[in-house]
């Protein structure tokens, strides 16, 4: 008695169904439906479903289909509570170092502090807490990039300046390169500042090719002051092979909204401080650079001044009610 396979009532794979199984299944109907299979045959008819079935195991070899048990498996809870966990051991480092005194360490050591390096550069997680920005996001052709520089001992930022406005319709100025420092964050991405109240010199060692950069400094009072709104002064870089040191009083530091210095001015809150900047905007098209290696706060003894500019009622009224 022969037993044979009506071609018409083959099954057809679902649209809707699995895919590794679609796969499977339509590869086993096709190598069944090139040869009836008999059960008391010759042997060449059995050998030729052995070969195909060969095949057939071959050719998902080659495909390499992973089933769906392979996968790795992801717990969402497990990862979401680690992460709580670990923001809760940081909040809790916190509160502790809170009570030792600032950043962890006694009172009287952090007073008796002239000097303090807040930004050094000598690794890649370094540059990880700064970020660059040029004209392009405005539709400028200026680039910039930062990188390590020699033996990984300091910060190379460069690119190339173009003033070219773009082709918009909208912007009529461009040509401004920028690095700006990250805004630190604390337990559960809490927005934390520098507090430099007891400093009142920015003291920096850089090295540049001329250039003239400004300074910025953002303060963290986002409730009474806009992202346009900074503290901002000049650093003139010598050019040549020579580092040099740069120190800038903060009374220097004036009051800017929108890129434009404004008549009434304010004094720097050197206890909120967010986050300081470096912008290139000199209109001098071609290529730059700006190394950096280190960026801190120290007191000088012989600066005693407070502010460096004058106020008036007309100018600034809320200073004299």
């Amino acid at each position: 008695m022969q037993v044979t396979i009506e071609l018409g009532k083959c099954p057809r794979p679902s649209v809707t169904s699995c895919p590794v199984l679609d796969t499977r299944f339509a590869a086993y109907c096709s190598s069944s439906l090139q040869k009836p299979v008999a059960a008391s045959g010759k042997a060449s008819s059995q050998r030729k479903p052995e070969g195909n079935l060969q095949g057939h195991h071959q050719k998902e070899d080659a495909l390499d289909i992973t089933s769906p048990e392979d996968k790795p498996e992801v717990n969402f809870d497990k990862a979401i509570k680690e992460e709580i966990n670990d923001h809760f051991r940081y909040l809790k480092d916190e509160i502790v170092n809170y009570w030792l005194g600032p950043e962890g360490r006694p009172l009287h050591e952090v007073l008796l502090e002239q000097a303090k390096v807040v930004w050094q550069f000598r690794g890649k997680e370094d540059l990880d807490k700064w970020t660059v920005t040029s004209d392009k996001t405005i539709g400028g052709r200026s680039e910039v990039f930062l990188k390590m520089g020699k033996n990984n001992q300091s910060a190379l930022l460069y690119g190339t300046l173009s003033s070219e406005a773009p082709q918009d319709g909208e912007s009529g100025r461009s040509g401004y390169c920028a690095m700006i420092s990250k805004i630190p964050r604390g337990p559960f991405e809490r927005k934390k500042s520098y507090d430099w109240s007891q400093f009142n010199t920015l003291y920096l060692r850089v090295r540049g090719d001329g250039r003239p950069w400004m300074v910025n400094i953002r303060e963290d009072t986002d409730i009474i002051q806009r992202k346009s709104q900074m503290y901002s002064y000049f650093m003139f870089t010598r050019g040549g092979p020579y580092w040099q040191e740069v120190k800038i009083p903060f009374s220097k530091f004036f009051f800017s909204n929108q890129g434009r210095i404004r008549d009434a001015q304010y004094q720097l809150l050197l206890d909120k401080i967010s986050s300081i900047g470096f912008t290139l905007a000199d209109k001098v098209d071609g290529p730059f650079f700006l190394e950096i290696d280190f960026i801190g706060v120290f007191t000088d003894p012989t600066h005693t001044e407070e502010f460096a500019y004058e106020n008036s009622p007309e100018l600034n009224p809320r200073l004299f009610k």
